[in-house]
């Protein structure tokens, strides 16, 4: 068995290595002098990488893209829902800070 070449998934590894790369240029930026300072939009920006790349693994890497309809709804539900709870935990604790 030979294995073959899938374009489909080499293009998905390029853009989730573009993902990666753009988020540690964020990291770089986010550093005043050598010392790390976080800032709301750095750390939304990473929140929002990090799901699109969570969500593309599943399409594409657990192959929800092809299961039923229900299960590629619910699990966009759950990004989301990780997404709300993310961002709403990191607002509330800027708030109470």
């Amino acid at each position: 068995m030979t294995p073959s070449f899938n374009r489909r998934l080499f293009f998905v590894w390029l853009i989730l290595v573009g993902i990666t790369t753009s988020y540690l240029w964020i990291d770089h930026e986010a550093t005043h002098s050598g010392v790390p300072t976080a800032s709301a939009v750095i750390t939304v920006a990473a929140i929002c990488l990090a799901l699109i790349k969570v969500r593309i693994i599943m399409r594409e890497f657990m192959e929800v893209r092809g299961a039923p309809q229900l299960l590629c709804r619910l699990t966009d539900f759950w990004v989301v829902l990780m997404g709300v709870a993310m961002l709403g935990v990191y607002v509330a604790g800027k708030a109470i800070a």
